[in-house]
């Protein structure tokens, strides 16, 4: 028996709970200084951070499975979802996609799950697919459902999914005790359900972004409501970490050291989004601060840099390119670049060439 699903007590998944205790605590007190942080926002800010965080989480699940999206029409998708712009621009069937995906999933948390449900999202993200056979409906092949990677002549299997005709039965046993198991503890059972349903494997492509799914789904239905847990992103940045975790768990059903690496992830992408929700309040702060002090050019140039997150320009901003992005003369972008250091805008580091500007936040 080499695959979890071929164990005599699948799907009984095991893992030793007390180890969860302080991460559950953490994800809770997390979940609280993040509302916190929000209300701090502007009606207009909360919003486009809504936007930005989602599309985020968009363009990355996809990324996870080498696919690359188009940020501005992720974003356009959204903002149309969301009634925040109705231009009738072509957006690509893979973007609004993945867009009415996020959407459903951040509108409709609490509902129960379903085949239906499931099927609904399969649609939405093999939008634009033309080599997927079955489309909205669970895998029919009769050939073997593996993720292999390598040469046709060295090829290695990671793992191999149930038969497809046993999909049905074991995808009725897995909605079963997705709807029964909310008294589970938030991070366990988002990492459950996220292994349970890969370990299925029950359409024949998109299982990975739907799995990421299931997982947010758990985690705004323990709060209540929506996390903009960054998750994917966190995934992304180490995604070989992630395809190694997965296939460690998947021949056995003793899954703490899966738990354990998936509380981990959470938490990061939680930290990672309290330090954009931050990192826009400052913004806003920065910008009351400086209301009616900016000229054009350093308006233009300011947008730009905040646009980088709070990461800002890789080696900071220099001379040239604020020459570049402002379009103006290098005398005019010294005197600009003195001014918005006296104003607060700008922290100044090296001499000479190697001389940078930051933006001036606390996180900085």
């Amino acid at each position: 028996m080499r695959w979890n699903w071929q164990q005599t007590d699948w799907p009984h998944f095991r893992y030793e709970s007390g180890k969860f205790t302080k991460a559950e605590t953490a994800f809770l007190k997390g979940v609280g200084v993040v509302l916190g942080t929000c209300e701090h926002l502007e009606s207009e800010d909360a919003q486009r951070l809504k936007i930005e965080l989602i599309s985020t989480e968009a363009i990355k699940t996809s990324a996870i499975e080498g696919e690359v999206l188009d940020r501005d029409s992720v974003q356009s998708s959204l903002k149309r979802h969301f009634g925040l712009q109705s231009d009738r621009k072509q957006i690509p069937e893979r973007e609004s996609g993945i867009a009415e995906l996020m959407v459903d999933l951040y509108t409709s948390a609490e509902k129960p799950l379903t085949h239906e449900v499931l099927f609904s999202w399969h649609r939405m993200v093999m939008a634009g697919s033309r080599d997927v056979r079955d489309i909205g409906r669970y895998r029919t092949h009769d050939e073997a459902m593996q993720v292999v990677s390598g040469p046709i002549e060295h090829r290695r299997i990671h793992f191999e999914a149930p038969p497809s005709g046993r999909v049905g039965l074991e995808m009725d046993g897995f909605i079963k005790w997705f709807n029964k198991t909310r008294d589970l503890p938030a991070l366990v059972r988002s990492g459950l359900a996220h292994l349970y349903f890969v370990s299925v494997h029950p359409f024949e492509d998109g299982n990975g972004r739907i799995a990421r799914a299931l997982s947010e789904k758990v985690l705004a239905q323990a709060i209540g409501e929506p996390t903009l847990t960054a998750l994917s992103y966190q995934i992304e940045s180490e995604r070989k970490e992630y395809y190694k975790q997965l296939e460690l768990a998947n021949k056995d059903l003793e899954v703490t050291a899966w738990l354990e690496y998936f509380c981990g992830e959470v938490l990061a992408a939680q930290k990672w989004t309290l330090g954009q929700i931050r990192f826009l309040v400052e913004k806003t702060k920065l910008y009351d601060r400086l209301r009616g002090r900016l000229n054009e050019r350093q308006q233009k140039v300011l947008e730009r840099m905040f646009r980088e997150g709070p990461e800002g320009f890789k080696g900071g901003l220099s001379a040239e390119k604020y020459t570049s992005i402002a379009k103006c003369s290098r005398a005019t972008t010294t005197r600009d670049l003195t001014d918005l250091v006296s104003m607060g805008a700008l922290e100044k580091s090296g001499q000479l060439k190697g001389t940078r500007y930051w933006l001036a936040l606390p996180q900085n």
